[in-house]
């Protein structure tokens, strides 16, 4: 039974891992390789709620740990591959590439503040850290795959407006879709089943590019799912 318990935390583990790994990666020089990280790490964060709730483990120290992993590997490792980015884009003597900063620091808060807030059983209330990593980890992507894009990508300042704006939306009181089902009712889910296909579509279509298509895709339907429940 106690080895049972410490199978979610060792998962867990891992994805603080792989978050330290890519961070050592992306400090090297390889911007391109954080994305895979925060994906790997990505993976092992799904993986371990799943395996507490299937073995029946949940513990507080679980939940705990969790955070403090994420924190790493959802928030000051892409925000270090923002802060490259835009070092890369200014003079070695430059501040600005410190403002993107704020990602980790706002990521470290909305994980601080999910752990009490008790009303994201069923819909996230602001976004995600990991969805946030993954947006920014795999612009780079986006810049290669789209010429256009990525003279804009470019720009220091755009850079940083997009890790304010980003980081934000993680503390912002903005209701956004949970893939958690209820029933497997396509009108009362409806917004799932699209985000499901959209994303599955773009991913097999331009792969890692596409995935802040899909995070800009996932804040909008988000959106439009709850102007029409306001109605």
């Amino acid at each position: 039974m106690k080895i049972k318990a410490h199978i979610p935390n060792l998962l867990t583990l891992l994805n603080l891992l792989f978050g330290v790994v890519g961070i050592i990666w992306v400090l090297n020089g390889n911007i391109l390789s954080g994305a895979y990280f925060v994906l790997i790490a990505a993976v092992f964060d799904f993986l371990d709620g799943f395996v507490a709730r299937l073995l029946k483990v949940q513990s507080a120290i679980g939940k705990e740990l969790d955070s403090l992993a994420d924190v790493v590997s959802f928030g000051v490792l892409p925000g270090l591959i923002l802060f490259m980015m835009t070092k890369n884009e200014v003079q070695p003597e430059s501040l600005l590439p410190y403002l993107t900063l704020i990602v980790p620091m706002l990521s470290a808060y909305r994980l601080a503040k999910f752990n009490l807030d008790t009303r994201q059983s069923d819909r996230f209330i602001g976004l995600p850290t990991p969805a946030n990593a993954l947006f920014l980890s795999t612009l780079p992507y986006l810049a290669l795959t789209w010429p256009t894009l990525g003279s804009w990508l470019s720009s220091p300042v755009l850079l940083i407006i997009l890790a304010w704006i980003f980081a934000i939306l993680l503390i912002s009181e903005l209701p956004l879709i949970a893939l958690k089902f209820k029933s497997l009712s396509f009108p009362k889910n409806r917004f799932r089943y699209i985000l499901i296909i959209l994303s599955i579509s773009i991913f097999a279509l331009v792969q890692l590019a596409g995935i802040p298509l899909v995070i800009l895709a996932y804040i909008g339907l988000s959106v439009i799912e709850n102007a029409i429940g306001s109605e």
